[in-house]
């Protein structure tokens, strides 16, 4: 890690106000500062000690803010210098040179000059526990070794932001050749003992007496960081940041945070947008596939609907061809029973005249056209008379037809010839019949192979569309 120590008085709005170190402002304005742990935050000045939010709140008659303990000590400590040097001027009638203590405490030269302390970066830091700790080791040593000529007035550590680190201002002093104590840097330095980098050369800009006590504070810390076993990184860094003002190199540090927080929060809503457009293509393939299968449902039904029509006019057909052979087996017992009972009562009862009329009445009967009997069996009957009529023709007596007649009758109702005929005049009259069972029995084969080839098809568009 890295050891930062930062040293600055005044930036382009002039002497740094120590408003901020004990924020003494609306922290809720302020977009690089967490509210909340704000309570957690240290703060110590060389008059009332440690204080926090809560003992400020719980002690508020003894609650003084750093810019108040600030100009209390320059009053103290340099109210009279001030005011041998007004009347200096005075006497040397360069009034316009006069000062107050509130222009010390705003001048670039005499404004107390404030360090800022931090270990390590936002990805990796120590606790504020120990940076605390090592801060008090430091400022008790610095207070020991230069505590005659440099003070600190007050400091705070703050827990609030990126990362934890402490803001400290001091002031240099000593006395002029007046005999009064003052703000001076360079000549506080001078009496402690503190040279210049290269002796050699002449005091200035990039040769003075701060440059090395900075090189002392420094080699200070970094040696009571390794008694903490913190071991960071010794070289260093000259320009660019570290000679940034104090409150540019607090919003350079704050912009490091929330250009990392915008990356990660962009990443979260690039995410977040992928996941909603794999949902958007989820939903639209589910609604795609409930639409498929509202039409194959749709489909299912209007075949099922077909299927149960046929069915039932099957079912009809099948009725239909049951009565009409019920219709066959009576009609063709009536119409057998009848033609022996026409045969023997015209044998018995007429001449051959008679008889003959007879058959041909008979034959008449059954060829009118408003007979409803099936056509087959009159038709078979009508045949049977012509033969009986065309025997009579030829028998040379009546007697003889009687005699033949009675045969007949007597022949036809012997129960094997009677069953013999019947079966074949039946058999003639459910040949239509056959037919049409056969004709009914292809279409119902023919439905049911449709019917299995729609129902396959839909399950296997079903399939496919699941395991899409």
């Amino acid at each position: 890690m890295k050891l930062t120590r930062h040293n600055g008085r005044a930036g382009k709005n002039g002497a740094y106000n120590p408003k901020h170190n004990d924020r003494r402002f609306d922290v809720a304005n302020s977009e690089h500062i967490n509210e909340k742990r704000t309570k957690k935050n240290i703060y110590w000045d060389c008059y009332t000690g440690y204080s926090s939010s809560l003992i400020r709140q719980q002690d508020k008659e003894n609650d003084y803010s750093f810019e108040q303990i600030e100009k209390l000590y320059y009053f103290e400590h340099y109210a009279d210098h001030i005011q041998a040097q007004n009347e200096r001027n005075e006497k040397t009638r360069h009034t316009e040179r006069n000062r107050t203590v509130d222009d010390l405490l705003t001048n670039n030269k005499t404004c107390p000059e404030e360090s800022i302390y931090q270990i390590g970066t936002v990805d990796e830091s120590v606790s504020g526990e120990i940076l605390a700790k090592i801060a008090n080791e430091f400022f008790s040593e610095m207070e020991e070794k230069y505590g005659s000529h440099v003070h600190i007035l007050d400091w705070a550590l703050h827990l609030d932001e990126g990362t934890p680190h402490i803001h400290e201002r001091h002031v240099f002093d000593c006395k002029n050749k007046y005999g009064e104590l003052c703000p001076q840097q360079e000549k506080a330095l001078e009496e402690l003992g503190i040279p210049l980098p290269d002796p050699d050369k002449k005091k200035g800009r990039n040769n003075n007496r701060k440059q090395t006590f900075d090189t002392e504070c420094r080699k200070m810390l970094f040696r009571i960081c390794e008694k903490n076993n913190l071991h960071l990184q010794k070289e260093p860094s000259y320009g660019g940041r570290a000679y940034l003002e104090k409150q540019d190199f607090i919003i350079e540090k704050q912009k490091e945070v929330l250009f990392e927080q915008r990356e990660i929060l962009a990443g979260t809503a690039r995410a977040i947008e992928e996941r909603e457009e794999k949902l958007r293509q989820a939903e639209n393939a589910i609604s795609q596939r409930e639409n498929v299968i509202e039409k194959q449902d749709m489909l299912i039904a209007e075949k099922n609907a077909e299927i149960m029509e046929k069915h039932s006019a099957l079912e009809e057909v099948t009725m239909k061809l049951a009565e009409v052979e019920t219709l066959a087996d009576e009609v063709a017992e009536q119409a057998y029973e009848k033609a022996c009972e026409v045969v023997a009562d015209t044998v018995r009862a007429e001449t051959r005249k008679e008889d003959m009329k007879i058959l041909d009445d008979y034959s008449k009967w059954l060829s009118a056209p408003e007979r409803i009997d099936d056509k087959k069996l009159r038709n078979y009957a009508v045949k049977c008379l012509a033969i009986l009529r065309e025997k009579l023709l030829k028998s040379a007596k009546g007697i003889n037809l009687l005699q033949g007649l009675d045969k007949i009758t007597k022949t036809l109702q012997e129960p094997e010839k009677k069953n013999e005929n019947l079966r074949q005049v039946k058999e003639k009259a459910r040949e239509s019949i056959r037919e049409r069972l056969a004709r009914g029995k292809t279409e119902a084969d023919r439905i049911n192979r449709e019917r299995m080839q729609c129902e396959g098809k839909i399950k296997l568009t079903t399939k496919k569309d699941m395991e899409l």
